[in-house]
């Protein structure tokens, strides 16, 4: 079945590759890989520099936990969520915007807000990490980097732009911080939170 429609584009692609109207099959030259035309059936994702923008509705985001617990963004519609990407687990930065969250835990939970950090650490990495600081919220692998794409986040080098994402509790992106500023991020989160 897959020549039936991959062909055509080839063809297609070899048209457009043509220097001049006038020249003839043999002088035109093929493809140079097919790569470009499978990858077109792959499913559509954001592309890597598109955030989701503020009143999108949020991913059906499901994931497993650094503890080994189910998480599923859907599962808390009625709450705020937060959801924080990051670039590596004990890095100066990405600490001090942890430890900055811990801080702030009290008013985080007035507001009933959810937290879940993510970063393209494995399980083992965040376990260590939330242990040695003491992290109160859940922390989300993403290895493959589909939590990413699915915000839109870029991955660069590996690892997640440093972005945040307030899901209001209708389960719609309600504010975004595409450059995150470690130091005080977590003040202007409890901040954000009080406009909702």
């Amino acid at each position: 079945m897959r020549p039936s429609i991959v062909l055509p584009s080839l063809v297609l692609l070899a048209a457009c590759q043509s220097t001049s109207p006038t020249a003839s099959t043999e002088a035109q030259e093929p493809p140079r890989s097919t790569k470009p035309v499978l990858s077109a059936v792959r499913p559509v994702r954001p592309p890597p520099s598109t955030l989701l923008p503020v009143g999108a509705p949020a991913p059906d985001l499901t994931a497993t936990t650094h503890e080994g617990q189910p998480f599923k963004l859907a599962d808390h519609r009625g709450r705020p969520v937060i959801v924080y990407f990051y670039p590596k687990d004990d890095t100066p930065g990405c600490t001090a915007e942890a430890e900055g969250l811990r801080e702030e835990w009290p008013a985080l939970q007035r507001s009933n807000a959810i937290v879940v950090g993510v970063s393209t650490d494995d399980v083992g990495s965040h376990q260590a990490f939330a242990k040695k600081y003491r992290l109160p919220f859940a922390l989300l692998p993403d290895v493959d980097h589909e939590i990413a794409a699915a915000f839109g986040v870029p991955i660069n080098l590996g690892v997640a732009k440093r972005v945040t994402f307030l899901i209001d509790k209708h389960g719609r992106i309600r504010k975004v911080f595409p450059a995150v500023s470690p130091e005080g991020h977590a003040k202007e989160l409890v901040s954000a939170l009080a406009e909702l």
